[in-house]
């Protein structure tokens, strides 16, 4: 007998942020319910953030940060209001996207969830200003051979996101340095990243003690769901383990494609993603070519999903 194909939820990271992001999810009470508790959870509104910027204020890492939590987990409650969204066998989370898989799973509550995010938004923006980085996107090498430059360079693979696309973080004198060898070397594009810090590299060292306090004081449950740690690219099946992915995360790489690739040897053909954006759907994508990806990030895609004309 065939086995049933199964589901993963996957929720997106830092970048996907923009603003506007949420507002038509509103009007669902589900969706408003999610806004509301995250407004008295950081004690200010987030919601008017997301809705109405302005950008500049949007993009800050202690403000991004517990605003695309709090959009994603707005888009899973609408959609599970509105439609008959299927329950996932798999979570995971793009980075910062791990901090909402946290609440999905019942590991932490929704309120805990966006509250951790705006500490770790925080933390790492301090540690870009204690040890200055910078970050870039390469296309086109092999991830050996990035590997090699940045043994040169002293820098480090940020992301391992799909094949052929993958980033680089550290030292922003040494990222200058890894890019030109990259382009030397037959990369196909070099893409600066604007971002405060160099994000998952030895450089965040400065805010993994501070994290480590926070996790520690915070109670964690086993998953409900099993969620791919983004380090390890494995299931964390218990609270323990999601406590010491969230702080090795920090300095170290987010194995998204090896994430992807074993979910899809564990049977799962459909991924939603759930939250502002499509960025996930297209290295998902790339990673495998028969996987079905769809994207709930509106109110129209939801409609959409359920069927029922706008």
């Amino acid at each position: 007998m065939a086995e049933t194909p199964k589901v993963a939820y996957v929720f997106p990271g830092q970048g996907s942020q923009y603003v506007g992001m949420g507002r038509d999810l509103y009007d669902v009470d589900a969706a408003r319910a999610i806004f509301d508790l995250a407004d008295e959870a950081l004690g200010f509104p987030i919601s008017r953030l997301c809705f109405d910027g302005p950008e500049e204020e949007l993009r800050q890492t202690i403000n991004a940060q517990p605003a695309l939590v709090t959009v994603s987990l707005a888009c899973l409650a609408a959609a599970r209001e509105l439609s008959d969204l299927p329950s996932p066998d798999f979570l995971a989370g793009h980075s910062l996207g791990e901090y909402t898989a946290l609440a999905v799973a019942g590991v932490v509550s929704s309120p805990t969830a966006i509250q951790l995010a705006r500490e770790r938004g925080r933390l790492m923006f301090e540690a870009g200003l204690v040890r200055p980085g910078t970050m870039a996107a390469i296309l086109g090498l092999e991830e050996a051979q990035l590997a090699g430059i940045c043994r040169e360079t002293d820098t480090r693979i940020a992301n391992a996101n799909c094949p052929g696309q993958m980033v680089i973080s550290g030292d922003r004198d040494r990222v200058a340095q890894a890019v030109e060898l990259a382009k030397a070397q037959g990369a196909q594009r070099a893409i600066p990243l604007q971002v405060s810090g160099a994000f998952h590299s030895h450089l965040m060292q400065p805010a993994v003690e501070s994290l480590t306090r926070i996790v520690d004081r915070t109670t964690f449950h086993d998953p409900a769901i099993a969620i791919i740690g983004n380090t390890t690219a494995r299931p964390m099946i218990t609270g323990e383990e999601v406590r010491t992915e969230l702080v090795q995360q920090m300095c170290n790489c987010v194995q998204w494609q090896r994430s992807v690739e074993y979910m899809v040897a564990q049977g799962v053909s459909t991924f939603y993603e759930i939250g502002p954006g499509k960025v996930l759907s297209g290295l998902i994508k790339r990673i495998n070519k028969e996987a079905r990806t769809v994207s709930i990030s509106d109110l129209a895609s939801i409609k959409a999903l359920a069927g029922i004309s706008s």
